[in-house]
């Protein structure tokens, strides 16, 4: 079979559907991701693992996930499997679901085999920690959902290449299905967002009231640190145009963990930074937590002073250092002795808006362990709960004024073969029934100036509020 073109929507030469093992792979002219995505993006279950940054390693690949053989919903406080309630916590539910899944497949040219794909919210971690969750969810929202997906669409931004790939007898099918309706797809249409104008739930002066509190815990012994963050709210539209904003965002602040998710009750568009935790099929961990900001500049000799202040912050590095020995520890619990590093400690990264302080730890999982294990381990990230992790999650539950729900969560693909890739929900628009909301904060330490604390929480919400204000 020829390789289906992702050019104006014909055919071209030069590839062939090919089968290995239980994999079948259809090559495909390289496209833009989000040109593919298109037809499906206004269908439940549709997901758009997006990583628009070609020169960076950890954005180059991005996955199409549409039509999944199998869905694992939490919501109003039940477990849902394919719209049938079970008498399962989320994480275990999961589990079950991927140990049912195809055989580990090999010679896929992307490290995504097909598997789950997915959101995970904040207050999931009421299922792993012991910590409040005084704000419920609004009715209808998931603090879970994921789908189990035999075909999907796989693309390499680095080497340019593309493709559509099938697992197994059904996956080849769905996959031969989805190669019909994408090669009949529209042009895409000009990016049109009607202005939408979000208020903080907080006042500036409340704001700086509750961090005050929060450095109050930390001198008095409580914590070390804690994220403290801030929603930022509107009504939502009737016409609200999700994927309009995705690709506002995604031009406003290019990342290499974005994601665009439409499930039922919950719409995540996500520019994300930051990596939560992979997962290799032969067991290597990594973790990568930003902690430490400051904004870009237009200026050149401007912005670079802003990046070198930033290297040489105490008071930044030493908030990072704090997370990174949470991490080290929750990666431990399921690490083989004596492999968890830290080969970067608060390395400098430079992303679209801001410039970040980035470790790094590494690990390798014990034998018999895989990737719900590692999830149970670490989730929610210890970069925007604190240390020690459950104590500064009751001091957020007991300030922030409403439940997080997908942000500070994690959009996650898990692949058949038991590898694993995750972000934090940061930087992040999410739409859910009757509302859009973004949100945004930092790491609160003792020597944290409240209004410096503002300055940078406003500085990372920007994005956001441009993309959604349509300037």
């Amino acid at each position: 079979m020829e390789a289906l073109g992702c050019h104006g929507g014909g055919l071209t030469l030069g590839g062939a559907w090919f089968s290995a093992g239980l994999m079948s792979i259809t090559p495909i002219d390289y496209c833009d991701p989000i040109e593919a995505f298109a037809p499906w993006a206004e269908e439940f279950w549709a997901q758009l693992l997006d990583s628009p940054t070609p020169d960076n390693e950890r954005g180059r690949y991005a996955y199409i996930a549409v039509q999944p053989y199998a869905t694992l919903v939490s919501v109003d406080k039940r477990c849902l499997v394919n719209g049938s309630a079970v008498e399962l916590d989320p994480f275990t539910a999961l589990q079950h679901l991927l140990q049912q899944s195809p055989e580990p497949l090999t010679d896929c040219p992307v490290p995504f085999t097909g598997g789950a794909v997915g959101i995970l919210g904040y207050e999931l971690g009421r299922h792993i920690e012991r910590a409040p969750a005084r704000h419920p969810l609004p009715v209808g929202q998931p603090e879970l959902a994921i789908g189990l997906y035999d075909a999907f669409f796989a693309f390499d931004r680095v080497a340019g290449k593309a493709w559509v790939i099938g697992v197994g007898g059904r996956g080849e099918e769905t996959a031969r299905k989805l190669l019909r309706r994408f090669v009949a797809r529209q042009p895409l249409p000009p990016v049109t967002v009607a202005k939408l104008i979000l208020e903080p739930e907080l006042t500036r002066e409340q704001y700086l009231e509750r961090v005050t509190q929060v450095i109050e815990y930390i001198r008095a012994g409580d914590i070390f640190q804690a994220n403290f963050t801030v929603r930022f709210m509107a009504d939502r539209p009737e016409s609200f145009d999700a994927f309009g904003v995705y690709r506002r965002l995604r031009g406003l602040n290019p990342a290499p963990f974005a994601a665009f998710v439409r499930v039922p009750g919950l719409i995540v568009v996500s520019a994300s930074p930051e990596r939560f935790i992979s997962l290799s099929a032969d067991g290597h961990m990594e973790a990568r937590p930003i902690k430490g900001t400051s904004p870009r500049h237009a200026d050149p000799v401007q912005d670079q002073a802003s990046a070198v202040a930033l290297k040489g912050s105490v008071k930044d590095n030493a908030e990072n250092l704090m997370i990174v020995d949470l991490l080290r520890n929750d990666i431990g619990r399921v690490a083989a002795i004596g492999t968890v590093n830290v080969p970067t400690l608060s390395g400098l990264e430079s992303f679209a808006s801001v410039h970040h302080l980035v470790s790094v730890i590494t690990g390798r999982l014990r034998p018999g362990l895989g990737p719900v294990d590692l999830l149970r381990a670490c989730f929610p990230g210890g970069s925007i709960t604190g240390a020690p992790k459950v104590r500064a999650m009751e001091i957020i539950d007991e300030l922030e004024p409403s439940p997080r729900g997908a942000y500070c969560g994690s959009v996650l693909w898990i692949g058949f073969d038991g590898a694993m890739d995750s972000n934090i929900v940061i930087r992040t628009i999410v739409a859910i029934r009757r509302h859009v909301i973004t949100q945004a904060g930092g790491g609160i330490v003792s020597d944290s100036d409240p209004q410096a604390e503002w300055d940078e929480m406003m500085t990372k919400v920007q994005p956001a509020l441009r993309a959604l204000a349509g300037d």
